[in-house]
């Protein structure tokens, strides 16, 4: 996968609860959603937006 490519397609998607913005989290391979405080996983490149598959944030 190429990096520029990868980050603009994570740049566009919003969260599928609050449809705020979120945050790439590189290290752990998650979005952010921290309106909803919620992590979607990136599973072999391709984001999970599935709330039942989110993990749930402190």
């Amino acid at each position: 996968m190429s990096e520029p490519a990868d980050r603009r397609m994570l740049e566009a998607l919003v969260c599928p609860v609050t449809h705020a913005v979120l945050t790439y989290d590189a290290d752990r391979q998650e979005l952010v959603s921290k309106a909803a405080h919620l992590a979607f996983p990136i599973r072999d490149g391709i984001p999970v937006m599935l709330v039942s598959e989110a993990r749930e944030l402190e």
